[in-house]
């Protein structure tokens, strides 16, 4: 049982956690209900930051207590454990420069490139790793390691129904990656089989490529969409038969020694210019009507062009490895 002295340090705790709480409810009444679970818990963390002496408190109510007082302190702790767990995992700052330190490194100087027409596609930037530049597939190859069998026209490449998907020569892992397609005019097929293709970071995580202007198919298989994991922010799709871009930011996942996963795969995608993907985490690799789970592999593979029976283009397809912290 727990002893009066001890209850009454436990009451105070709690009373200077709701003093704490209260006035960030009152103030989230009118978010959303998600930002009303969360915000007394951000609160009650700051509020144990700064007052360390609580943290007995919280422990003895954790495994002494009992009922609605006993899973609000286990709410918060675990809270707690949380945000420190995520501010380690995101720090970045190298913390060995002074603030403003004259003798830090500067960034290299690049030429940022320019950016796309309809008519002309844009240059890339002089660090950037040239995948297709409208004139050959010497970069690319077949499924079977032979030469890619897609069309060369014009400045684009062009899938050829059946002929079976192409990757990349060189293995690439965290990247930027700059690809532009076209999707067929006039469109052909509903849902998935209206100009169905996808971009594949390592072989293996898809961002969808689907002409999916006027087009309704399953949220998260449209254009843009991280392929059965998550629907883009928006549809920020043109009409078929007008050139788009896929900016995309990819960290792939890492592994220790021992095969366990250290990392997730996260993407950042914007569409024609608009962010429709944020830092998502991936669960593994995408498919089809399944979420396999990841499996320990090098950190970098081939990129991916999906041939899903439709003659979509490509062109303008560049990469620039991002180094770690980047």
């Amino acid at each position: 049982m727990v002893g009066a002295p001890l209850e009454s340090k436990l009451e105070r705790s709690r009373l200077a956690l709701v003093r704490v709480i209260r006035p960030c409810v009152r103030k989230e009444k009118s978010f959303s209900p998600i930002r009303k679970i969360f915000c007394p818990h951000a609160a009650a963390a700051a509020f144990l930051r700064y007052n360390p002496s609580c943290f007995s408190a919280i422990f003895l109510t954790i495994f002494l207590g009992r009922g609605s007082m006993r899973k609000l302190f286990i709410s918060i702790f675990s809270a707690i454990l949380f945000s420190a767990t995520a501010a380690i995992l995101y720090a970045q700052v190298d913390t060995h420069w002074k603030i403003h330190d004259p003798s830090r490194p500067v960034p290299p100087v690049i030429n940022p490139g320019t950016f796309s027409t309809q008519d002309h596609p844009g240059f890339p930037p002089s660090d950037a790793v040239i995948l297709f530049d409208g004139k050959n597939l010497s970069e690319w190859a077949s499924e079977n390691g032979g030469p890619a069998k897609w069309k060369v026209q014009d400045g684009y490449m062009e899938v050829v129904p059946h002929t079976g998907a192409i990757h990349s020569k060189e293995a690439f892992g965290d990247c930027q990656l700059h690809v532009e397609f076209r999707e067929p005019t006039p469109p052909h097929g509903e849902s998935q089989e209206r100009g169905n293709s996808g971009v594949f970071l390592m072989g293996l995580y898809e961002v969808q490529v689907l002409d999916s202007y006027e087009n309704r198919t399953y949220a998260d298989g449209q254009a843009s969409a991280i392929y059965g994991q998550y629907p883009p922010l928006v549809n920020a799709s043109l009409p078929p038969g007008q050139w788009q871009t896929y900016d995309i930011i990819f960290h792939g996942p890492r592994f220790d020694s021992s095969g366990k996963l250290t990392r997730p795969a996260r993407f950042t995608v914007f569409h024609n210019g608009v962010l429709t993907q944020d830092n998502v985490e991936l669960t593994g690799p995408t498919a089809h009507g399944e979420r396999p789970p990841y499996k320990p592999g090098p950190d970098k593979l081939p990129l991916a062009l999906q041939d899903h029976g439709n003659p979509v283009r490509f062109r303008n397809i560049w990469i620039r490895e991002l180094k770690p912290g980047e």
